[in-house]
């Protein structure tokens, strides 16, 4: 698995908006993702699963980052 940072005003479910890291991305916050930790599609994209999505979503109702979701402010 990767981390992936969501580019600024990036649409988090858009595997092309977001870029590789080399190591996990410091993320501070609650509002918003930052980053996901995603199997590499062979393009150096996230694979956005169905499980990695609502992932997503419980992260950002909960406004709390999971082990492979991070959340920034906004």
């Amino acid at each position: 698995m990767a981390y992936f940072s969501l580019n600024t005003s990036g649409n988090p479910t858009d595997p092309q908006d977001y870029t590789l890291q080399g190591s996990q991305p410091t993320c501070l916050g609650e509002d918003q993702i930052c980053a996901v930790q995603a199997s590499n599609n062979g393009s150096n994209k996230p694979v956005l699963t169905d499980a990695l999505k609502n992932e997503m979503i419980i992260a950002l109702h909960s406004r709390t980052p999971s082990t492979n979701v991070s959340l920034k402010d906004s």
